[in-house]
């Protein structure tokens, strides 16, 4: 089965700082709603944490059980946060480091961000070229500012 590769485009009027991180949780609760095992890696600990806090106020309405990799039961949550390999075997990744990483090759999905950022939207790029020497397909999505809290 070939890997699918999400490369997700976000706005130009978005705070650098956060949108990313926002749209990992967005797909996060989408992926937890279908049932879908889902590994977030980042690019530090520090980011691991943010993400983790940002899943515990995301959306008030519907809790998304998640947790840091070797933290909570021995399988993990539904989401799992690292910046480091994971434990647990997931059938989606969540990529929000600036590189691809060594384990990827094991997921049947993996969804990556282009920021609007020029130094990052560069990686963005040798990303999505690394992705394609290992020959996974690609697909790019716009994204837009409403979208990233209220649909799906």
């Amino acid at each position: 089965m070939q890997t699918q590769v999400e490369f997700f485009v976000l706005p130009e009027d978005e705070s650098e700082a956060n949108c990313h991180l926002i749209q990992a949780c967005v797909h996060a609760a989408n992926l937890y709603r279908q049932n879908i095992r889902a590994y977030i890696f980042t690019e530090d600990l520090a980011q691991a944490h943010r993400i983790d806090e940002l899943l515990w106020a995301f959306d008030p309405q519907s809790f998304v059980p998640h947790n840091l990799v070797g933290e909570g039961m021995k399988q993990g949550s539904a989401i799992e946060i690292g910046h480091q390999p994971p434990q647990n075997r997931r059938s989606v990744l969540i990529n929000l480091a600036n590189q691809v990483p060594d384990f990827v090759t094991q997921y049947q999905q993996i969804i990556d961000f282009v920021p609007s950022d020029d130094t990052l939207k560069q990686q963005a790029r040798e990303r999505f070229k690394q992705y394609r020497s290992l020959g996974f397909s690609l697909n790019t999505h716009q994204t837009k500012s409403e979208q990233a809290i209220t649909e799906n």
